[in-house]
């Protein structure tokens, strides 16, 4: 087994990136049309990474009309599954020889700690391609009940062009979450990823083409939301639009569709999420670790981010105090440094709107109880301090809106109904904690909370086998497990009438 790399090791291998910095537009890179670029800036240091190709509404129409050129020719849409079941684990094979590479892509793009971009993303995009593959041939269709001289079908078919735009938190494991079951239910894809780390989007194109996915079947179109995403949002040609990121941006996709097509959307928008640790909770610094780690990890910009604590009053005290303690050994890093616990937030625009929520929390009355200050590991770079506030009220901005940075909202409880109350008080409803030993409680209180995903005695539980979305305003449609299929899919009925 060949030693662990160093932070040198890394900054070697980043010294020695060859970017892809075009669009990548059936079967080929290109620049472009009006030949518009961006900066790529590393929120490690603030360097330029390189000039990107900044797509506009012309780019996203020959992405769609090569996405629908090639989903009418069939080679895709109408090859055998066992087929695409191949090409699918051929290309989470390529991910895998190419990991290092990808998780550097990612760390350098938009800051998360190395370890964590290796060991998570890179790891979980993997599993994503080789679960969803591996799957794709055994979704079945439906034969109705019906009389003796007739015979009903209920069979799935390809949507046809999906437009697929995705975060910059989770850049290759949420193209992935959508990917995969698109390609596997035979549609054709043009995927936008953020501006704001595109790049392992773009080296995922051409290991796509090298894994045997024809021309025009996936497409990147790398630009602003406004030039790129909303053309791709209001485009007749496209059958389905599928879309992580946040609550506002979701319902104007919405609004595209019903402007336009009348496309399926589907959404995967904020959270808000409890996590709501009962006084019989059976390992309290189980849990304190737990909270940290949910609110603090990939710098808190994480949708399922447990950025509400409810804590039973008689433990709160002692219970926030371990939780501080784990809060301060999670200070941000240089990314590239092995171990880092936290790293850069994705760029200055990121962290100045964290800052600002840390000052409504103070302005509005929470006592600071951790951090509450920019940090800087290193020069030039987009980084905040852990920070935790204490006396929190549910009505308090900093408990009701999402900050997406590491900022933990610390809420005490008297009883049961009283948690539930405020945990269900929010317009999202994306996941939720709870900590108890009492197993009828545990059962009541994750039967009441109004969330898509709800965790026992852990924090962010679950694998390819389960569904993630979530209730009210965090979106609709699951992603992950046999279920998003549903998303890439028509349900067509078939009636025969076999005749005497």
């Amino acid at each position: 087994m060949s030693a662990p790399r160093t932070r040198a090791d890394w900054q070697a291998m980043a010294g020695r990136l060859d970017l892809r910095t075009h669009a990548f537009i059936d079967g080929r890179y290109a620049h472009a049309v009006d030949g518009a670029t961006f900066d790529c800036i590393s929120p490690i240091d603030g360097r330029v990474l390189g000039r990107v190709a900044a797509c506009g509404a012309t780019d996203i129409d020959r992405a769609v009309r090569a996405a629908r050129r090639s989903f009418e020719a069939g080679a895709w849409s109408q090859a055998r599954p066992a087929r695409r079941k191949r090409t699918l684990q051929t290309l989470a094979s390529l991910i895998e020889k190419h990991a290092d590479e990808l998780a550097l892509l990612e760390t350098l793009d938009m800051g998360k700690p190395i370890d964590d971009a290796r060991n998570v993303d890179i790891a979980a995009a993997i599993r994503c391609f080789a679960w969803t593959a591996e799957a794709l041939d055994k979704v079945y269709g439906e034969i109705a009940p019906t009389g003796p001289g007739e015979l009903g079908l209920v069979t799935r078919e390809p949507l046809g062009v999906v437009g697929a735009i995705v975060p910059w938190n989770f850049p290759l494991l949420m193209a992935a979450w959508k990917l995969a079951p698109a390609l596997a239910t035979g549609n054709s894809v043009v995927l936008k990823p953020s501006e704001k780390s595109p790049l392992s989007a773009l080296r995922l194109a051409e290991l796509a083409a090298e894994a045997g996915i024809p021309e025009g079947v996936f497409n990147v179109v790398p630009g602003t939301g406004q030039a790129a995403g909303q053309p791709l949002a209001l485009h007749m040609d496209v059958d389905g639009l599928v879309f992580t990121g946040s609550t506002a941006v979701g319902k104007r996709l919405l609004r595209c569709a019903g402007e336009s097509n009348m496309k399926r959307v589907y959404l995967e928008c904020g959270g808000k999420s409890p996590n709501i640790v009962f006084a019989d909770a059976p390992d309290l610094d189980k849990a304190a670790q737990a909270a940290a780690l949910g609110v603090f990890y990939n710098q808190g910009e994480v949708c399922t981010a447990a950025s509400r604590l409810l804590v039973e009053r008689g433990i709160k005290d002692a219970f926030l105090a371990r939780v501080v303690e784990a809060g301060k050994k999670m200070q941000p890093r240089h990314p590239l440094e092995p171990g880092a616990p936290m790293g850069a937030l994705v760029d200055e625009g990121q962290a100045a709107r964290v800052l600002d929520y840390i000052g409504k929390g103070r302005a509005e009355g929470a006592r600071l109880a951790l951090g509450g200050e920019r940090a800087e590991p290193v020069a030039g770079g987009s980084y905040v301090q852990p920070t935790v506030f204490d006396e929190v009220r549910p009505e308090h901005t900093i408990a009701r809106e999402e900050i997406f940075g590491p900022v933990l909202a610390v809420i005490p409880f008297d009883d049961e109904a009283q948690a539930l109350r405020i945990a269900n008080d929010t317009q999202y409803g994306l996941a939720a904690g709870v900590w108890t030993a009492n197993l009828s409680r545990a059962h009541r209180v994750a039967r009441g909370l109004r969330a898509g995903s709800v965790w026992v005695n852990h924090w962010d539980g679950g694998d390819m086998t389960a569904p993630f979305g979530g209730y009210k305003q965090s979106g609709n449609g699951r992603d992950k497990s046999l279920h998003a299929f549903d998303k890439y899919t028509e349900i067509k009925a078939t009636w025969i009438d076999l005749g005497d």
